[in-house]
């Protein structure tokens, strides 16, 4: 087949990445004001942080029937029932506007925790189908992009439109704002879903995506598949470095309400300043790094790098957190978000090279699946250490872990197989 760029591709990104915006935002909406769902809902803070780890949990045992739903299917029909699901649970939550209808709310997120199924594997192979292999990597950590700049609007907005105050029906109010606003956006997305995505381009962007269409579906076996991935084990090292790096981001998103209200009382606002601060520096990271990796192809030196900087970031943040200067804790967390926010591309990458030519959606997801069982683990863990410990406890039990998945991140084998089958075609 004739290699050509689509000049669609752009669009479909650019779609993609604001209806996965939207998802992330809902994720975090509840955790970057924990305290005021609290005292509205009358629940446990614990009960607040299951909204966030609802996502988590969901993700586990789902991952294998989307993969195998993307992989028979293809692209447009999961783009359709991620952005449906995510337009779904918004107006349910519009229900929940009474502090006994937090069950309600409940029911909202576990929709909204559905949608992201049918999103967080999708960034790599929208990248391998739509986009050369000069930008793929590009490609990738600009759809990642929009994620994390929805974790950043979910920690700058609700701390803006919902003031702590102590009326509950001005509350309910100015919470019924933001599940307006949020629904009314989802839905928008939803109907230009319907519109304009597309299932793929008119030709393949790159030789390795033209070899793999041009496979008779018959050869392809999504449980041989799932089976050859588990047997590579450069993959599997990467799978748990991935896992442990992200779900202490999970943990340290979730939890980053509570521990800056600990050592700064009262600075509702301040908190989500950083979480905002803590991604935009990370979404500086991650396309600084997808750039920085379609022009090197240094993937195993780069992710390498990157890890040691989240650790090493992990631990002044730590140690800087309780010295009494917020200005302080900014600029620790934004160099700390600057490289662990930053990973995230590179492990989608970094698997797709290391597993051609099975589908990314699939080794994305098992990369997903680590860092949902990681990011759950952690946020409780890490949650109760600082119960009963304190915030710096919990914090180096998160730098224990970022110090093993560095560990583990040395012994990965750069066996880059996706660039390998990209020169051996052209040579041919």
């Amino acid at each position: 087949a004739e290699v050509r760029l689509s000049r669609r591709r752009w669009v479909v990104l650019l779609l993609f990445s604001s209806y996965s915006l939207c998802n992330a935002f809902q994720w975090i909406q509840y955790g970057s004001i924990n305290n005021v769902f609290v005292r509205f809902y009358e629940v446990s803070a614990f009960a607040i942080d299951w909204l966030s780890m609802s996502y988590m949990l969901t993700y586990i045992p789902l991952l294998f029937p989307v993969a195998w739903l993307l992989d028979k299917r293809g692209l447009r029909l999961i783009a359709l029932a991620g952005s449906a699901l995510n337009a779904v649970g918004a107006w349910v939550k519009l229900g929940s506007l009474k502090p006994h209808l937090f069950p309600i709310t409940v029911l909202g997120q576990v929709i909204c925790a559905l949608a992201q199924v049918f999103i967080l594997g999708m960034p790599s192979r929208i990248a391998s189908v739509w986009f050369g292999s000069h930008e793929v990597s590009t490609a990738c950590s600009i759809a990642v992009f929009g994620n994390q700049l929805g974790i950043a609007v979910g920690f700058l907005v609700p701390p803006v439109l919902i003031p702590n105050v102590e009326d509950v029906e001005k509350l309910a109010y100015h919470i019924s704002i933001m599940y307006f606003m949020t629904a009314g956006v989802a839905s928008a997305l939803f109907i230009l879903v319907i519109i304009v995505f597309q299932e793929k381009p008119p030709n393949p962007p790159s030789r390795a995506q033209a070899l793999i269409q041009s496979r008779p579906p018959a050869e392809y076996s999504y449980v041989q598949s799932i089976l050859r991935l588990l047997h590579n084990a450069n993959f599997l090292l990467l799978m748990v470095s991935y896992g442990l790096n992200v779900g202490c981001f999970y943990a340290l998103s979730t939890l980053l309400n509570r521990v800056v209200i600990q050592h700064y009382p009262g600075e509702e606002v301040n908190a989500g300043r950083i979480g905002l601060t803590i991604i935009l520096s990370g979404m500086v990271g991650a396309l600084i790094s997808g750039i920085w990796l379609d022009r090197t192809k240094a993937y195993k030196q780069t992710t390498l790098a990157i890890y040691i900087m989240s650790l090493v970031g992990m631990i002044v943040y730590t140690f800087t957190l309780s010295l009494g200067h917020l200005w302080v804790v900014f600029i620790t967390a934004g160099v700390l978000g600057f490289f662990m926010t930053g990973y995230l591309p590179l492990g989608f990458e970094f698997a797709a090279e290391l597993t051609y030519p099975e589908s990314e959606g699939t080794s994305s997801g098992l990369l997903n699946v680590s860092a949902q069982i990681f990011g759950i683990a952690f946020t409780i863990s890490q949650g109760q250490i600082m119960d009963h410990f304190g915030t710096k406890a919990g914090n180096l039990f998160l730098c224990s872990f970022l110090f093993l998945g560095t560990v583990m991140t040395a012994f990965i084998k750069a066996d880059l197989r996706r660039q390998q089958a990209n020169l051996e075609n052209e040579q041919t």
